[in-house]
């Protein structure tokens, strides 16, 4: 007889199967929310750990989430408060517990929903970080053309340029999505949702010579028995073949940042913010960067928008000899 799930791992399963969430987003929902369980048996919220799969649900604890009031959810707030984390996470930990108890409201396993009477916190609006033209220059410039492996992180961070594409989605790429007689990706973004995107000129010709380079290659032999229509083909393939994860797309940005001699902070997702920066500091329509980064909303592309204007304003302040 199989026994029944915990409410939180219902809630996880609810996420990944229905809502079609990533295994990394459901992850980081489960986090915060291993982080209440603590709160709740402990209370104390420093444990983040998941419990033993093979242990039994404790009815209690799950009696406990289901008829928590604002007073305990307050109480969970105010103890993450003085273990020092900023207003953005906490507000992402409330946001998790809305969905939470949504969830439960809907379902019925809760009378009731306490997050209606929790505010979020206020908290100052930060500008996506963008870097210059000369400076995705110089990055992808780094990678040793001539070696496989070098061809294909060039491939990797001209394709990040090229498309806005998170690093999501980049590595769940597969052969079968690039489509060169049209100089397209087919992406595949939140929510399971599916675009096209443009691929430029320098970041076709990247991905060409790395897979020119890749079929002879002898390291990569295995490949070469699989069809490139087969769905579970990665584009991008490890030293052993399969599939890139994001860590190591992250650890080989590092890599070329350093040698460049650049921000080690900037992430894959610089690499986005500066496509869609760019695009807009050209002249590109707001509703077209919005598609192209598959943005639901428009107010989320908007903030580029700030963005572009500042950089537009320090232009004009340095050139202009009257703008002092």
């Amino acid at each position: 007889m199989t026994q029944q799930k915990s409410i939180i791992d219902q809630f996880i399963d609810y996420l990944r199967f229905e809502r079609h969430f990533s295994p990394y987003t459901a992850r980081c929902y489960a986090a915060d929310l291993r982080q209440y369980e603590s709160y709740l048996t402990t209370g104390n919220a420093s444990s983040q750990e998941k419990p033993d799969p093979n242990a039994a649900p404790d009815p209690g604890l799950d009696r406990q989430i289901a008829e928590a009031d604002p007073v305990v959810i307050r109480g969970f707030l105010t103890h993450l408060d003085t273990m020092g984390y900023s207003p953005a996470t906490i507000a992402r930990k409330i946001a998790t517990l809305r969905s939470l108890y949504k969830w439960m409201q809907t379902r019925g396993i809760a009378a009731s929903n306490p997050m209606m009477m929790i505010r979020t916190p206020k908290q100052t609006k930060r500008l996506p970080k963008a870097i210059s033209v000369e400076q995705i220059d110089k990055l992808l410039n780094m990678p040793d053309n001539r070696d496989t492996l070098g061809a294909r992180d060039r491939a990797i961070l001209e394709t990040l340029y090229s498309t806005g594409v998170r690093v999501s989605e980049l590595v769940d790429l597969n052969r079968n999505n690039l489509d060169q007689s049209d100089q397209t990706l087919r992406v595949r973004g939140k929510g399971k949702k599916e675009r096209i995107v443009p691929l430029g000129s320098h970041a076709l010709a990247a991905i060409r010579n790395y897979l020119t380079l890749l079929e002879p290659d002898p390291r990569f032999a295995a490949l070469r028995e699989q069809s490139i229509t087969e769905p579970t083909v990665p584009l991008f393939v490890n030293k052993n073949g399969g599939r890139l994860s994001s860590r190591s797309v992250r650890r080989k940005l590092d890599k070329y940042l350093a040698a460049a001699g650049l921000d080690p902070t900037i992430s894959p997702h610089t690499l986005r913010h500066s496509f869609a920066t760019h695009l807009l500091d050209n002249g590109a329509d707001l509703r077209s960067v919005q598609e192209l980064l598959g943005h639901q909303s428009l107010s989320t592309t908007q903030v580029y928008t700030h963005l572009s204007s500042m950089r537009l304003r320090a232009g004009y302040d340095q050139a202009h000899p009257r703008a002092g």
